[in-house]
């Protein structure tokens, strides 16, 4: 009977061990998308392919420049179009699900399908952690 107990005690610690490695395997992952890396190496090339061309170098239509982060911050004629940590009030979260405000700016990427989506989620993803990109580099 006492090993019954023993087996009981080892198996709940081991299950305990296991969820918590597990949690930390979650909140690491979690993590990732809170460091610019993030933005640069998964989110910027989705706004470089699907963005950039009208929201991007000397082009920025609706005031709206999406390559830096000074830009980003600013936001566009519509106001502000992300707010950190908050993607369901993002307007470029919306734009890009395709679910903007029926009087406000049309859905992104205008003209071409929907974005991807795996895509939306990641930008989702980075704006839930924070929408952390690179510090912009200043010109000399």
């Amino acid at each position: 009977m006492k090993w019954i107990a023993a087996a009981l005690i080892i198996a709940s610690v081991g299950l305990m061990g296991w969820s918590l490695s597990m949690g930390t395997v979650q909140a690491a992952g979690q993590d990732e998308a809170a460091k610019p890396d993030f933005y640069t190496n998964k989110v910027q090339p989705i706004f470089k392919s699907n963005c950039y061309r009208c929201h991007g170098g000397i082009n920025h239509r609706g005031g709206l420049n999406i390559q830096t982060q000074a830009g980003m911050t600013k936001g566009g004629h519509d106001g502000l179009v992300v707010v950190p940590g908050d993607p369901a009030k993002s307007l470029l979260v919306r734009l890009i699900r395709h679910e903007g405000p029926a009087d406000g700016p049309r859905p992104m990427p205008p003209k071409s399908p929907k974005i991807s989506d795996e895509d939306i989620a990641t930008v989702e993803r980075w704006v839930k952690a924070g929408a952390i990109m690179p510090e912009d580099t200043p010109k000399p």
